[in-house]
């Protein structure tokens, strides 16, 4: 079963452990750097939401939710240009794995069909996601979930593939 809860204050020094990995070091950035992105989110000073996922109430990783509009008007902008070019109304989704020995086992996949179920619960119908297109693995992930890239975004994102969720069964 996954389940997800919120980020808190007490969970920053496994998050730190987990950045750490090289699975994370070869696609986030800087592990100081996005753990104290996490720590603005957790503290209310972004309004990203930021979750841990758990598999059957055991911590596997970190997911969070962003909202397009609230990055089209923030300095992120400056860095990734590509924003203004997003429907404002969409919310965008980061993941990753914690720990190395998760990975390739169909754990990302659950979690982003659950999250993603979540979201249109919740009345987001618009739902990206903008791995690295030479991430392969969350490339294929994202694509059995119902994520297809933006065709006419290709290009336009820098280091970013942009791909959007597109609701073909009806999923809620």
């Amino acid at each position: 079963m996954i389940s997800f809860r919120p980020v808190l204050e007490e969970d920053l020094e496994l998050l730190a452990a987990w950045m750490q990995e090289p699975h994370w070091r070869e696609w986030w950035g800087n592990p100081e750097t996005e753990l104290r992105n996490i720590e603005e989110k957790v503290a209310g000073r972004d309004s990203t939401r930021p979750y841990i996922f758990q598999k059957d109430g055991v911590d596997k990783g970190y997911i969070q939710v962003w909202f397009v509009r609230d990055q089209q008007n923030s300095d992120y902008v400056n860095e990734c240009p590509w924003l203004t070019l997003l429907p404002s109304d969409a919310v965008g989704v980061d993941l990753s794995i914690g720990l190395p020995e998760d990975l390739s086992s169909g754990l990302g996949t659950q979690v982003l069909r659950a999250f993603v179920r979540k979201l249109l619960n919740e009345g987001y119908s618009r739902i990206l996601i903008d791995p690295d297109p030479k991430n392969k693995r969350a490339v294929r992930c994202y694509r059995k979930v119902g994520f297809e890239v933006i065709p006419e975004l290709v290009g336009k994102t820098d280091d970013s593939l942009l791909m959007e969720f597109i609701n073909t069964e009806g999923v809620s």
